[in-house]
């Protein structure tokens, strides 16, 4: 076999010879792996040939496609760390094989957690910082071979990100990773190239890192951002100035003053994930990218991340979106799609704003309309999918509860018999029944307004209509 000669020329041919045959035949895939071929190619990643490493990788790359036996063969034949040595070597195509070979390698769930155990601080040490441009005060200018380098690197960073919450924590804590992907999106979003891939997986990367961020921070940055009025207030405190501890002024007051702290903090590594500038950033995609609806989905899902649950720093970072970055048109203005995961990250977004906002009166007058638009008629349609009728019966029930106008206009904009059909009419599946429960909650809500029975009885709806004593 040409790959066990010394000669570099007859390496070359032999790893050529392979990377041609196994383009798309797995039957020499398996063949190759048969005759310890993949152990001999490994053996050239390191060659001082660079013309040997990258036929070797090439070849290599073409073997594991869709070939999951020959996958696990370069994993236990010990391919990872050599692959990750030849990263030292900074030629593009080279590269270009080994990151592509770490994004097939990170398609298979099985296999993410070693991986990335292995490869994460060399492939953003190497890679990855040097790409996203971060530190650079001139544009980023990625040459072609770059561009696909990058993407195929942060594609392999976004399967990696999506397995679990201990490969999370990885990546969160790996130096320069978080800082490079806000970086290169803040450059893409100055050069106006948010519609690019390598955008649409950096902010999915940034999205994954995001989920559970609250459960799964650092306890000492959790307790800076919630800071002593949650859990440690005892009604004891000292009064802010002339405000008693518990006035409505005061507890602004800390808010601000935590906020403040927090925003003129220059945010390092993990920080960037919760930090209030990273709103800005999400949003600014979400105005700039009109195409990539994936881009647009990923950005609205790290905004409903941060936003979510009942800690402090999701409502103060609900408030800065709503008040400060003024989201809400923006965001009916999306809900037109068409596409339902954007839907779905749209919707959870908005629901999560409507628990925190301060003025649920105002956000009702300007979000009801639009949402009983695009609520279907009845529980059996196909046009939304029931996680997106549930996220907009929840953001309809926020406001309910606090506010007669929601109740008012829903009634006024016939969504009652939309919601009384989405509660009645129900194949019922799991998700049509969650649809169907969430529906039947508003609507119970909405009967608690007596100001409001006249109104319904004139659309010829009485308290059978709205109450069901199972909830």
């Amino acid at each position: 076999m040409h790959l066990r000669d010394p000669d570099p020329d007859l390496q070359v041919i032999g790893a050529a010879f392979i990377q041609h045959e196994c383009y798309n035949d797995s039957d020499a895939k398996d063949e190759v792996r048969r005759f310890k071929g993949i152990t001999e190619l490994i053996k050239l990643f390191n060659s001082e040939s660079q013309e040997v490493q990258r036929y070797a990788t090439g070849a290599t790359r073409n073997l594991i496609y869709e070939s999951m036996d020959n996958k696990v063969a370069l994993i236990n034949e010990g391919g990872i760390p050599n692959l990750v040595g030849a990263l030292k070597d900074h030629d593009h195509e080279l590269h270009k094989n080994i990151t592509g070979i770490f994004w097939n390698l990170s398609s298979k769930d099985n296999l993410k957690e070693k991986l990335a155990k292995e490869i994460l601080p060399e492939l953003t040490a190497q890679i990855l910082i040097p790409l996203s441009g971060t530190g650079k005060t001139e544009p980023i200018v990625q040459s072609p071979s770059e561009s696909d380098i990058f993407y195929n690197t942060t594609g392999c960073l976004r399967n990696l990100s999506s397995v679990n919450e201990k490969t999370r924590q990885q990546m969160r804590e790996t130096p320069g990773l978080v800082e490079s992907l806000v970086g290169y999106i803040q450059a893409s979003i100055e050069s106006e190239k948010t519609e690019e891939k390598g955008v649409e997986n950096s902010v999915c990367v940034l999205r994954n890192l995001s989920y559970q961020i609250y459960n799964e921070m650092p306890p000492s940055a959790l307790l800076r951002l919630e800071g002593p009025t949650r859990g440690q207030d005892t009604g004891k405190a000292e009064p802010i100035g002339c405000f008693t501890p518990q006035s409505k002024k005061a507890k602004k007051k800390q808010l601000n003053v935590s906020t403040l702290s927090e925003g003129s903090r220059i945010p390092k590594g993990v920080e960037w994930l919760w930090h209030p500038q990273i709103v800005s950033l999400y949003i600014k995609v979400l105005r700039q990218c009109e195409i990539n609806f994936t881009t647009r989905e990923a950005a609205a899902g790290a905004l409903q991340n941060i936003t979510a649950g009942d800690k402090r720093w999701a409502s103060v970072l609900s408030q800065l979106a709503l008040e400060q970055e003024r989201v809400l048109p923006l965001l009916l203005d999306q809900l037109r799609t068409d596409n339902d995961p954007e839907l779905r990250s749209l919707t959870g977004l908005l629901r999560n704003l409507s628990r925190h906002t301060k003025d649920k009166n105002d956000m009702a007058t300007k979000v009801v309309n639009n949402l009983v638009t695009k609520l279907p008629e009845d529980g059996n349609s196909k046009e939304l999918s029931s996680d997106a009728v549930v996220n907009i019966c929840g953001i309809l029930n926020n406001l309910v509860t606090s506010s007669y106008i929601a109740a008012r206009d829903i009634t006024f904009f016939d969504g009652l018999p939309k919601l009384m059909g989405i509660r009645n009419c129900h194949d019922g599946s799991v998700g049509k029944v969650k649809a169907s429960k969430a529906a039947a909650t508003v609507l119970n809500n909405m009967y608690q307004y007596k100001k409001l029975h006249k109104d319904y009885n004139q659309k010829h709806y009485d308290r059978k209509d709205f109450i069901d004593d199972s909830i």
